[in-house]
C-alpha cells in the first residue's frame, strides 16, 4: 500500500512540472517583452528617478518674450475697446427703445394746436380742441379786465390773481372742464358773467375763478405761447 502511494505522488509531481513549465516560460518572456518596450519607449514619466510623486511642468515655452510694460498696453487697450464697444452697444439699445416708446406722428401732430387771434371779435368766445379736450379762448373787452383785475382774490376757494392766469390781459385761455366732475361749462353764463356748469351749478367769474357751487379749483390754464401779436399756440 505504501509502494502505490509513493507512486502515485511521483506521477503527481511529474504532471504538475510538465504543466508549470510551459507557464514559467511564458512569464519570462513577457518579463522579457516588458523590458525591451521600456528600453524602446520615448515616454519620459515624471515619476522615474523621483522620490516626490509631484513635478511642475515648464510653462517657459509660454512666457512672452516682450517686456511688462508691452503687454500692460495692450491689456489696457483691450479692456478699453470692450468697454467702448459695451457703451456704443448699451446707448444703441436705450435709444432703439426711448423710439418706440415715443409719441407717433399722428399724436404730435395733435399736442400743439395754432389758432389766428384775429378772427376773434372783442368779448367773444371760441372753443377749440386741443388732445381731445375743449379749450376756452376769450378775447376779453377792458370792463372784464378791470372786474377781473379788481376782485378780492384772496378770499377765493382757489386764490389766485388774474395776471397769473392770463399773460396778455385781453386773452384768457382755460381748458373748457369743470374741475367738479369733468362736465362743460357754459360761457357767458352764471351769477358773476363767466361760465356756469349746468351739471351741479359751479360758477365762475370771468378770469375762469370758481365763485360759487361744488367746484373745488378753478378751470385749468394749459400751456400756450404767442409766436406773433395775431396768433397763438396751444401745447
Amino acid at each position: 500500500m505504501s509502494a502505490l502511494t509513493s507512486r502515485s505522488s511521483a506521477l503527481l509531481r511529474t504532471c504538475a512540472r510538465q504543466r508549470l513549465a510551459p507557464i514559467a516560460a511564458t512569464s519570462m518572456a513577457a518579463q522579457r517583452r516588458g523590458k525591451a518596450d521600456q528600453a524602446t519607449s520615448s515616454f519620459d514619466s515624471p515619476f522615474r528617478g523621483e522620490t516626490s510623486s509631484t513635478k511642475i511642468p515648464s510653462f517657459a515655452s509660454y512666457k512672452s518674450s516682450k517686456g511688462e510694460t508691452s503687454n500692460k498696453v495692450f491689456q489696457y487697450f483691450m479692456v478699453g475697446t470692450m468697454g467702448m464697444l459695451t457703451g456704443v452697444g448699451a446707448k444703441a439699445t436705450v435709444q432703439d427703445f426711448l423710439v418706440n416708446m415715443s409719441a407717433s406722428a399722428d399724436v404730435l401732430a395733435q399736442a400743439k394746436v395754432e389758432l389766428d387771434l384775429s378772427a376773434i371779435p372783442e368779448g367773444k368766445n371760441v372753443i377749440i380742441k386741443w388732445r381731445g379736450k375743449p379749450v376756452f379762448i376769450r378775447h376779453r373787452t377792458a370792463d372784464e379786465i378791470k372786474e377781473a383785475e379788481d376782485a378780492k382774490w384772496e378770499s377765493f376757494r382757489d386764490p389766485q390773481p388774474d395776471s397769473a392766469r392770463a399773460k396778455k390781459p385781453e386773452w384768457l385761455v382755460m381748458l373748457g372742464v369743470c374741475t367738479h366732475l369733468g362736465c362743460v361749462p357754459i360761457g357767458e353764463a352764471g351769477d358773476f358773467g363767466g361760465w356756469f356748469c349746468p351739471c351741479h351749478g359751479s360758477h365762475y367769474d370771468i378770469s375762469g375763478r370758481v365763485r360759487k357751487g361744488p367746484a373745488p379749483l378753478n378751470l385749468e390754464i394749459p400751456e400756450y405761447d404767442f409766436p406773433s401779436e395775431t396768433s397763438i399756440v396751444i401745447g
